[in-house]
């Protein structure tokens, strides 16, 4: 990174920064439920989730990351889920119905 820099001058395109930061983002599931006093999001998953993965929540005013640090599913705490399946997660900020759950690759 430091050479591409050097190459590029002292200052550098930041279009082409944010094309060299650019994750990989995978569709997880859909904001189902946002329980405010538990600060506890329910998902309907799309696709496998598990603890320890990182994950941005996206709509119209929502727009964060965080990782999965638990996960619920009928109370009961899981390490991993499936497409289909109505999870619990801890969240870090309010969300919304409808908000996107994106697994993000680095």
């Amino acid at each position: 990174m430091i050479t591409r820099l050097a190459q590029l001058g002292s200052e550098p395109d930041p279009r082409i920064l944010q094309l060299e930061f650019a994750m990989e983002e995978q569709l997880v599931g859909i904001v189902s439920h946002y329980f405010g006093k538990a600060e506890v999001a329910g998902i309907t998953l799309s696709a496998e989730l598990s603890v320890g993965d990182f994950v941005e929540f996206k709509g119209y005013t929502t727009d964060f990351s965080q990782e999965i640090a638990s996960m619920q599913i009928d109370r009961v705490p899981v390490a991993a889920a499936e497409a289909g399946s109505d999870v619990g997660v801890k969240v870090s900020e309010r969300v919304r119905v409808g908000d996107r759950v994106y697994k993000v690759e680095a």
